[in-house]
């Protein structure tokens, strides 16, 4: 008894906490889940207690979900303090729904954090999901609406049977997913939007860049080709080029890093610096002849036809040992220019040359010529 209560005393005076308790089975079997998506890059996880249709002790409740074992709206559950508690959205600890940046569900704002998710079940018309700042307790026995972080309403929908309460995410977009309850028969949704999607994007690439991934040429201008792609961050994503190409350790001059720096240039209206910009990177030593012939395309997709003819000839000028690609550049430049004379040659000259990767393609390259011919 003595060395009992010596031990007792010795874990007394070293401050353990006795928080802890035994792994045991989920209360009723109610197995824990956990469900995560991400849009692009934020992550939303919902984790909840899974109860099943057939129930703790295989009793069968088909027809008796919704209604009976999911209360409809607000009551009186006979413990706790909450006298008008709404389901508690899945079995034993409140379901929770964390989200890493702030998102928009149903149209309606939601701060980052971890939200206890409780939903309000109706015989007719919408249910009410419900984000809760409390997301600690058990069930909702102590669910308090002034601890409400948002309600959205949504129609519940028929579904196939499904014995066990799942979530899961579908219609997942860039931007956007939809989370859902599943049970029995029916299927229970919010949207859940990141409109800034991009913007975070942006600041996880900022943040990056300060970090050992910044040692990394390529990183830099990856940043910077994602903001002339999206048209966001123009102006950081120019100093983001600048760092690329003269960085004292890792800056290297070429035709990507100029042909970024053109690109941005053109999103923010700056026309001409832009072309003064991609005239400097076709001519640059690392410009490729498939390079300069995509932006040759570029031009002629935008409609500068003469513009587009003047960059073919110069990569034919250039590369006279290539004997398709310019080909096809200067076939394809005077036929926007309707000048069907040469480009019926210069089709044909390139296909007389066509390399053995682009031989798949060329019943549709012969389809143009033939077109040509034909005078169509």
């Amino acid at each position: 008894m003595k060395r009992l209560s010596t031990l007792v005393t010795l874990i007394l005076c070293s401050g353990i906490a006795w928080t802890q308790t035994l792994s045991t089975p989920p209360s009723g079997g109610n197995q824990k889940s956990k469900v995560t998506q991400y849009i692009g890059p934020v992550e939303v996880t919902i984790a909840y207690s899974s109860p099943d249709v057939h129930g703790p002790d295989g009793e069968d409740r088909s027809g008796k979900i919704w209604g009976e074992v999911v209360h409809y709206g607000f009551i009186d559950q006979g413990f706790g303090p909450s006298k008008a508690a709404p389901w508690r959205a899945g079995a034993n600890e409140n379901t929770t729904i964390t989200v890493s940046h702030d998102v928009k569900i149903e149209g309606k704002e939601l701060k980052a954090g971890t939200y206890g998710l409780f939903l309000a079940a109706a015989k007719e018309g919408p249910y009410t999901w419900i984000f809760s700042k409390n997301s600690s307790s058990w069930g909702s026995y102590f669910y308090d609406p002034k601890e409400d972080a948002l309600r959205v309403d949504v129609m519940p929908l028929e579904a196939p049977y499904k014995e066990w309460l799942t979530y899961g995410f579908e219609d997942r977009l860039p931007t956007s997913t939809k989370a859902y309850l599943r049970w029995e028969k029916k299927r229970i949704p919010f949207t859940i939007e990141v409109p800034n999607v991009n913007e975070i994007y942006v600041s996880k690439m900022r943040e990056e860049l300060r970090g050992s991934l910044g040692f990394k040429q390529e990183n830099w201008i990856t940043a910077a080709q994602f903001c002339a792609q999206n048209k966001i961050n123009l102006e950081e994503a120019l100093t983001w080029v600048d760092v690329s190409v003269s960085n004292p350790f890792i800056g290297v001059e070429n035709f990507t890093t100029l042909q970024t720096r053109a690109s941005i240039l053109q999103a923010l209206g700056r026309t001409t610096e832009a072309n003064a910009e991609m005239d400097k990177a076709i001519k640059h030593p690392t410009a490729t002849v498939q390079n300069v012939h995509l932006y040759g395309r570029s031009l002629l997709n935008a409609g500068q036809k003469e513009k587009a003819m003047e960059v073919f000839k110069y990569n034919a000028q250039k590369n006279p040992q290539e004997k398709f690609t310019p080909n096809v550049g200067l076939a394809r430049g005077y036929t926007a220019l309707g000048d069907t004379k040469n480009a019926i040659k210069y089709w044909e000259l390139a296909l007389k040359n066509i390399p053995e990767d682009q031989k798949q393609f060329l019943p549709q390259y012969q389809a143009e010529l033939t077109k040509l011919k034909e005078g169509k």
